[in-house]
């Protein structure tokens, strides 16, 4: 099968020959609970950018293959399967442990795996999952947000909400729950986005942020969710808090203290959507069910689609090229590479 996979940990600009390449890989054959799925259409996320930089091939093996999204048709299926079989369409993030779907053919297990949304397309569909089960987890687990539209006042504050987990979060919050939903963005074009996504309110997050929320007419919000730079943002998150807030993150901040956190009793909550599967918890087939439910609010018009752009069918070249979008910070909603060439 083809693949696309590097052999040392790399920058883009220093790879030469052992960067991201076009590779042939022997056929993978399920057992126990996979899915043996033909690979449609992925997309890019920054955890591809962040192993691509440090996370060398696992030993015996030459090559490491990337890719937490795909959409696809299974073509077999383990012994063990009960949930799908061959012919059904497809759409799931994988697993981190697991060699990734940035390959012709790709083994995912059936509890993290659900069906495609019917109206959409394999590229329109590989832009959500990864992204949908961390903006999911986040709310309804994480910060035990209710689902519901019975008015309770209570705000919500996504910083970077352009990007993919906040396209996603936005709309989820906004069309699932009562909460006022507060989206941060710094350009026009993106500001535009989050508007457009559901955010009732979107501020600026290059100014300070509880300044940005009294223009708004905000005082204080009940939960802060911030997707990037939680470093740069910690100070304005505390004085933007309610409290017995809660604050939710997903990034990796060198230097947290969480005792700023304390006077006013904010609970910190850390999403990670592979833990689940990482560490096969009894409740690791929730991120079938929730997949399965999300395809059915697209298919009912509720969700769309993050996909921004297309960078062409999938190959070493394309995915240079949508690493290096996401390693800028300027790219908006999802980027998806679909078919084999």
């Amino acid at each position: 099968m083809k693949a696309i996979g590097y052999k040392q940990a790399h920058a883009l600009s220093t790879a030469g020959d052992a960067g991201l390449a076009d590779i042939t890989l022997p056929d993978p054959t399920p057992s126990g609970h996979d899915l043996l799925v033909e690979v449609r259409a992925i997309s890019v996320n920054p955890v591809d950018t962040k192993v691509r930089s440090s996370a060398p091939p696992a030993p015996g093996q030459d090559y490491k293959v990337l890719g937490y999204d795909a959409s696809g048709i299974v073509r077999a299926v383990g012994p063990n399967v009960t949930l799908f079989k061959a012919g059904d369409k497809v759409w799931y993030a994988g697993s981190i442990t697991r060699a990734g779907t940035n390959s012709e053919l790709h083994l995912v297990d059936e509890r993290i795996v659900g069906r495609m949304p019917t109206s959409l397309g394999f590229a329109e569909a590989a832009a959500l999952p990864l992204t949908t089960i961390t903006a999911w987890e986040m709310l309804f687990d994480r910060l035990s947000i209710q689902p519901g539209k019975k008015p309770d006042g209570k705000k919500l504050l996504v910083i970077g909400a352009s990007g993919g987990v906040g396209s996603i979060m936005t709309q989820l919050a906004a069309r699932l729950t009562s909460l006022t939903v507060i989206g941060t963005a710094s350009r026009p074009e993106t500001q535009a986005w989050v508007k457009e996504l559901g955010a009732h309110h979107v501020i600026d997050h290059s100014k300070p942020v509880a300044e940005e929320l009294k223009r708004i007419g905000v005082g204080q919000v009940d939960y802060v969710v911030c997707l990037t730079q939680t470093d740069a943002h910690l100070d304005q998150i505390v004085e933007a808090l309610a409290p017995q807030g809660k604050f939710g993150l997903i990034d990796d901040p060198k230097n947290v203290d969480i005792t700023k956190f304390k006077k006013k009793a904010i609970s910190i909550h850390w999403e990670s959507m592979f833990t689940r599967s990482m560490f096969g918890t009894p409740d690791m087939a929730a991120q079938h069910g929730l997949l399965d439910e999300v395809a059915q609010l697209v298919d009912a018009g509720l969700i769309r689609t993050t996909l921004t752009e297309k960078f062409g069918s999938i190959n070493a070249a394309n995915l240079r090229k949508a690493h290096a979008l996401i390693e800028s910070g300027k790219s908006r909603g999802k980027v998806v590479l679909e078919g084999w060439v």
